[in-house]
């Protein structure tokens, strides 16, 4: 899997950006790591690679985001408050999860989809702590 340092979350966003600016319809991107690590300034900076303009934070309490307007939508999930597949399945997060009509980002990924043998089009994202703005991001793209 490659992988990469950041110094800070801007660096960080940095690569959310990147991705932002190459991603296609039906793009879902899986987030693993602590909290704090930098998952959500990894979505901002997907924003505005996505060319959105509205303010990016944690759906932990909504469980889902939507932002419609940039060059493709954005589903920002987060996994957090629920437990199992089942759970997220009954909020009626999967329709997020399988094809979604743009890009959905899941934070707590692992919460849902096994990556033992992960689903088509999934880019699946580890964040590790490094230091206070040092972090290793690990990435496997299993396609488009």
């Amino acid at each position: 899997m490659p992988a990469l340092v950041t110094h800070s979350p801007e660096e960080t966003a940095a690569l959310g950006e990147q991705w932002g600016r190459a991603a296609r319809a039906g793009r879902v991107i899986g987030l693993s790591g602590d909290l704090g690590a930098g998952k959500t300034q990894l979505v901002k900076g997907l924003a505005r690679g996505l060319g959105l303009t509205t303010r990016i934070s944690s759906p932990t309490f909504a469980l889902v985001n939507e932002h419609r307007d940039g060059r493709l939508a954005l589903f920002h999930l987060d996994l957090y408050r629920l437990d199992t597949r089942a759970q997220i399945i009954g909020a009626g997060l999967e329709e997020y999860l399988l094809n979604p009509a743009g890009v959905t980002v899941v934070e707590w990924a692992e919460r849902y989809f096994d990556f033992a043998s992960p689903q088509p089009g999934l880019l699946r994202v580890s964040i590790e702590t490094l230091g206070e703005t040092e972090r290793r991001i690990t990435y496997e793209d299993f396609g488009a």
